[in-house]
């Protein structure tokens, strides 16, 4: 429907009043349907000529199931891999496939987020969020030394589990406040930073203790990740990166292979999460490492300090307020 009404100008050559009358027209001929509103109808349009250059190459056709074989025979790994891509957009719902292609920069931003939904299951809010977050720019850039010490596939996928940044914008924190703070924020809204951090993690708990030569030592966080069957162990800094952290968390890592990784697990991970970096300084720094770490940042672009937060009135106190408001109106 979109292709036709972009192809032939039926919205141009019938007036202004086209998507009124196609509107009233399908809802009377398909009156135990939804989804004829005037709105969605001008996203049918949208939604093609926003997919146009990928369907253009595709053939702009969906592909039968019983040509699959024939179509795996004929086309490039590329292009095979953007039909599967674009297949997907199919299997979200339709207000998903609205919020991606109109927040959306390009047609690659949008399949990430399409695959993205359709692996995890997302809400039309957790996809908001990770949208805002801005989840395509982000997922993969963390600052590691996997591909100097892991096989091609192996740290391509560890690389894809880290971010850079984090946003922390869910966090209610006081203008200067410190690491041990910033953990009891994330342990709070454990559930958020999960997703913040993405699918996969487990969290194995805070301050984890590890005893090594009878000193004790302790771990901010401590995640499983189920997919890479890894522990990763989070260090969180709330100033600039320093190449001397990189020492404290590689001793994490190695202690927590030592101690805590099963015969079945792969190597630890550390990531150390810091307010900022230069991104060569950390580049360097982990150079050095024998352990297999990420450096990245976070961000805080909504800072709602926490004494603030405290000082505003309960949903409780608000409607007390109202209804003795109303009481004392009635009365006069």
């Amino acid at each position: 429907m979109g292709k036709d009404i972009a192809e032939k100008r039926l919205d141009a050559g019938y007036g202004s009043g086209f998507f009124d009358r196609l509107s009233r027209d399908l809802k009377e001929e398909f009156p135990n349907m939804e989804g004829f509103s005037v709105t969605n109808l001008k996203y049918t349009k949208r939604f093609y000529l926003f997919y146009a250059p990928i369907l253009q190459q595709l053939g702009a056709e969906a592909v039968p199931a019983n040509r699959q074989r024939a179509v795996d025979e004929s086309v490039t790994a590329n292009r095979q891999r953007a039909v599967d891509d674009f297949k997907l957009v199919f299997a979200i719902p339709w207000g998903h496939n609205i919020e991606i292609f109109t927040h959306s920069e390009s047609v690659e931003e949008a399949l990430f987020y399409v695959g993205k939904t359709a692996e995890n299951g997302w809400s039309r809010d957790v996809l908001m969020n990770m949208m805002e977050a801005e989840l395509y720019h982000a997922k993969g850039r963390a600052v590691t030394n996997f591909a100097a010490k892991l096989p091609a596939p192996e740290s391509d996928l560890a690389q894809e589990t880290l971010k850079d940044p984090y946003c922390f914008d869910f966090l209610a924190l006081r203008e200067k406040y410190t690491e041990r703070e910033l953990e009891d924020a994330l342990v709070e809204n454990v559930a958020r930073f999960l997703l913040e951090l993405g699918n996969g993690f487990s969290f194995v708990g805070r301050q984890y203790r590890l005893e090594v030569d009878g000193e004790e030592f302790f771990v901010d966080l401590l995640f499983y990740h189920l997919k890479l069957r890894r522990y990763v162990v989070v260090e969180l800094k709330t100033g600039a990166f320093k190449p001397e952290f990189v020492g404290q968390l590689g001793f994490y890592v190695q202690t927590v292979n030592e101690q805590l990784k099963h015969p079945s697990d792969n190597d630890a991970i550390g990531l150390l999460i810091c307010k900022r970096k230069k991104r060569l300084v950390a580049e360097y720094s982990l150079k050095s490492s024998a352990q297999l770490l990420g450096v990245s940042e976070y961000k805080l672009t909504k800072l709602l300090p926490r004494d603030f937060k405290d000082s505003l009135p309960s949903v409780h106190d608000i409607e007390t307020e109202l209804s003795a408001a109303s009481k004392k109106g009635n009365r006069t």
